[in-house]
């Protein structure tokens, strides 16, 4: 079996009169994330995880944020799905997922076993193979001034040896 690490980042403004997305669940707050897509900075940073596991560039590369594209609005639940069907055209399956995002406000504690719910139906893996982590930066940089939520994943990809 052969086993490849991929890192991910990614960070998006918060403003005023947008949903806020997080790990592919909407969570009631008073600002969201603004992006071309539902801007869910947790799924974009898995997604660059994965595709960096594979050598295969990164989620702008294959999503490419043009106004009035197909992936204008799009639910990264979408793009997440891509990515695997991406990666498994090389033979790549997950193996793992470690993510830590890193917000002041909402507390995202008690949305977590519903983010990794969410993401292991999307992935079609075991709840158990995805670890999400919150954190705040203690009221220190644009998170901790509230301007925006940033999100760090890891990702194991696995193939099996062909003889």
């Amino acid at each position: 079996m052969k086993t490849r690490i991929g890192f991910g980042f990614d960070v998006h403004q918060l403003v005023a009169e947008r949903p806020l997305w997080l790990g592919g669940i909407q969570i009631d707050h008073t600002l969201g994330l603004l992006g071309h897509s539902d801007a869910d900075v947790l799924i974009h940073a898995i997604c660059d995880a994965i595709l960096g596991a594979a050598n295969m560039r990164d989620i702008g590369y294959h999503f490419p944020p043009k106004k009035g594209n197909e992936y204008e609005n799009i639910d990264s639940k979408i793009l997440l799905r891509k990515t695997l069907d991406i990666v498994g055209e090389k033979g790549y399956t997950i193996g793992n997922i470690d993510c830590t995002v890193c917000a002041e406000r909402p507390k995202l504690n008690p949305h977590i076993p519903q983010m990794q719910q969410t993401l292991a139906e999307v992935m079609s893996i075991d709840p158990d193979d995805i670890s999400i982590k919150a954190t705040t930066t203690e009221h220190l940089g644009f998170t901790g001034r509230e301007e925006g939520i940033s999100a760090y994943a890891v990702a194991l990809l696995e193939k099996k040896e062909t003889q």
